[in-house]
């Protein structure tokens, strides 16, 4: 079969849990799953560069039938081979390669060339979305929180504070209504002018970290997703109107569209010893209104 010669269309950044395309190639995986690939699909699948945010949860309906989808991943084509999730070897964007969103079947899959529709489940989605922007704004403020901590010019983040989240994080994980980011502070960090010390009272910096969401909060902002072109591969940005300045963080996911959506974030921090330096864990929960 002919494998897409385009990077598929998203059309989930802009908030869209249904779609309608067209079945370019079906990829088997097993005996009882394949992986399809359509022209356009309003389906989130997992990044595999930064695998934070999870796919969604929905159904592809063709004139055959419904199916569930089971997982989605992003894959790339090059010389004509089709590499799935975390056998791609390139990152999105990589010349000479086509991005494809795969939805993962279970059942006997689509025919080529069919029509297709997607399906979302909009409260899973609406759960992830809280979540991510829940977990930007967390970020964002523990920066704050920790900008005293620094004895050297640091690179700073849209809001003007030595960047901790994205000179320390070693992953992210989100799930519905909550977040988990850890950091790490070693001696890269240190090098860097970061003070350890200044997580010596985790339940301090955090109460920092909730003082500063609640504001937020309260002042309200909106929520966009930028992107140069509707193509899987384009680069996406989030940004928000914050009571204290605009910001934007490079993010592939999904998220609300105004922080008024949400009624409360809460953070908390913890700490434990490893192997030349220390480890932060920042859990986040929010709920939505």
């Amino acid at each position: 079969m002919t494998l897409p010669a385009i990077d598929t269309i998203i059309t989930y950044p802009d908030g869209a849990t249904s779609s309608t395309g067209t079945v370019l190639h079906v990829e088997p995986i097993t005996d009882e799953r394949s992986a399809v690939i359509l022209d356009t699909t309003a389906f989130h699948p997992v990044d595999t560069a930064w695998p934070d945010q999870p796919a969604d949860r929905g159904t592809l309906t063709t004139s055959s039938g419904r199916l569930p989808i089971v997982d989605a991943v992003t894959g790339g084509i090059h010389d004509g081979i089709l590499h799935l999730g975390a056998d791609l070897p390139v990152r999105l964007g990589t010349n000479g390669w086509t991005f494809v969103v795969a939805h993962i079947v279970a059942g006997p899959p689509p025919v080529t060339g069919e029509a297709a529709r997607v399906d979302v489940d909009r409260g899973y989605r609406a759960a992830l979305s809280a979540a991510h922007t829940a977990c930007h704004l967390a970020a964002l403020a523990l920066d704050a929180a920790l900008a005293s901590a620094w004895t050297k010019a640091a690179p700073t983040d849209a809001l003007g504070n030595p960047a901790f989240d994205a000179l320390a994080i070693q992953r992210s994980r989100i799930q519905p209504h909550r977040s988990t980011d850890t950091y790490r502070i070693g001696k890269s960090l240190r090098r860097k002018g970061f003070t350890p010390a200044a997580l010596a009272d985790p339940s301090a910096v955090a109460e920092r970290v909730n003082d500063q969401l609640a504001g937020w909060l309260a002042a309200g902002g909106a929520v966009r997703i930028h992107r140069d072109d509707d193509s899987l591969s384009a680069r996406r940005t989030w940004e928000c109107e914050l009571s204290t300045g605009h910001t934007n963080i490079p993010c592939g996911g999904t998220h609300i569209q105004d922080i008024t959506e949400l009624s409360d974030i809460t953070t908390s921090l913890t700490t434990r010893d490893i192997d030349g330096g220390l480890e932060l864990n920042m859990e986040t929960v929010t709920t939505a209104t």
